[in-house]
């Protein structure tokens, strides 16, 4: 596709992310390359912009653009912004004062439309969703992991638990608990560090509790009942699927694919050493062809009314999210972990259409004035 030059009709849109001092800004080069080049050949002008640099008094901000080759990123000065595409690229910089400063006068202001305006939190989004009797039924019973008696009262009824970081990102930092009555040394913890897992095992809760203690440090963890997942070849699987909203500002899924954990992970995370897999056949292996088309079926449906839920009840403008969801043994669906700042996806077809609802979406932003 040629690229064309902007079209004055569209909005110019600004990716927002921070600054660094030896590399200009942070945040994934690549991804914003693909950002920028799409956004070209859809005639809209498109930067990246670092919340030092975007000021809202002056007539231009300083911008960034990749070289043809993409290797350099050139300095210029761009009109400011319609619309925000925000990539803060973690939580860290995400709470920093000027960066949260920064957000909320985008919010505010007059002429710009900004979504997904921060990352979300692990137990608020078990917590929206329990609001809802459509999608409480996905979401696996979950607790704030204050004390070992939180633990103590959901073994009463889970052999098998998950104790997540709230904040945490890939799969970082995922504990998995099993208690079996029958043997000298009954709780397993399952420590996920790298692509290896560690296990500890305790004979009293007073000792198990002294070890999850030391690993989640200050970190705010949930507990959560585990799902005994549908496998592949003896491993669990789940299904990321991809919501953006559409050129008409309505939820629409993008695309849905498989991860599969790796050998000895605990988690599906590709960085842990699990796969990306095509989601029709890894429900085939476990139910067959007509059910597993089925339960795809049923995917985006409970997916989409798990994002209207999620932006209904944050009271946030969302425009995308990528959404972890496990298919039970019965296969039925589970909610596991919703992302406002989604990884790109590998899968060809769906990182182009991913690409292209930010600029339908945008177009969308751009004509509803606030």
């Amino acid at each position: 596709m040629n690229t064309r030059s902007p079209d004055p009709g569209k909005p110019v849109i600004a990716i927002l992310t921070t600054s660094d001092r030896l590399k200009q800004f942070r945040g994934n080069r690549s991804n914003f390359r693909d950002i920028i080049r799409t956004g070209k050949e859809m005639g809209y002008l498109v930067y990246v912009v670092t919340v030092r640099d975007l000021k809202f008094e002056e007539r231009t901000v300083n911008g960034f653009i990749p070289s043809a080759s993409g290797k350099i990123w050139y300095s210029v000065p761009m009109p400011l912004p319609q619309v925000i595409y925000n990539r803060i690229p973690n939580r860290e910089e995400e709470e920093k004062a000027p960066v949260a400063r920064k957000i909320a006068e985008c919010l505010e202001h007059e002429e710009i439309q900004m979504y997904n305006p921060s990352f979300f939190n692990k137990w608020s989004l078990f917590e929206w969703l329990k609001e809802s009797k459509v999608t409480a039924r996905h979401v696996p019973k979950t607790r704030r992991l204050r004390s070992a008696n939180t633990l103590s009262a959901m073994l009463k009824n889970h052999d098998s638990l998950y104790l997540k970081p709230e904040n945490g990102k890939a799969g970082k930092g995922i504990m998995r608990l099993k208690y079996r009555a029958d043997i000298s040394l009954p709780y397993r913890l399952q420590i996920q560090s790298g692509k290896k897992n560690v296990t500890y095992k305790a004979a009293s809760m007073d000792r198990l509790w002294a070890r999850i203690s030391r690993e989640k440090g200050i970190s705010q963890y949930i507990v959560q009942q585990a799902i005994g997942l549908a496998t592949h070849g003896g491993r669990p699987f789940d299904l990321r699927v991809l919501l953006q909203k559409n050129g008409r500002g309505a939820w629409a899924v993008t695309g849905i694919g498989a991860r599969l954990a790796g050998a000895r992970s605990i988690t599906t995370h590709v960085p842990r050493g699990g796969s990306i897999e095509e989601p029709a056949s890894m429900l085939e292996g476990t139910f067959g062809p007509e059910r597993a088309a089925s339960i795809l079926k049923n995917v985006p449906t409970t997916a989409l009314l798990i994002a209207r839920q999620i932006e209904r009840a944050s009271g946030a403008m969302l425009g995308e999210m990528s959404m972890d969801l496990g298919v039970d043994e019965e296969g039925g669906l589970w909610f596991f972990e919703a992302n406002s700042r989604p990884m790109k996806f590998d899968e060809p077809a769906i990182r182009k259409l991913s690409l292209e609802r930010i600029f339908q979406y945008s177009q969308h932003l751009a004509r509803q004035s606030k």
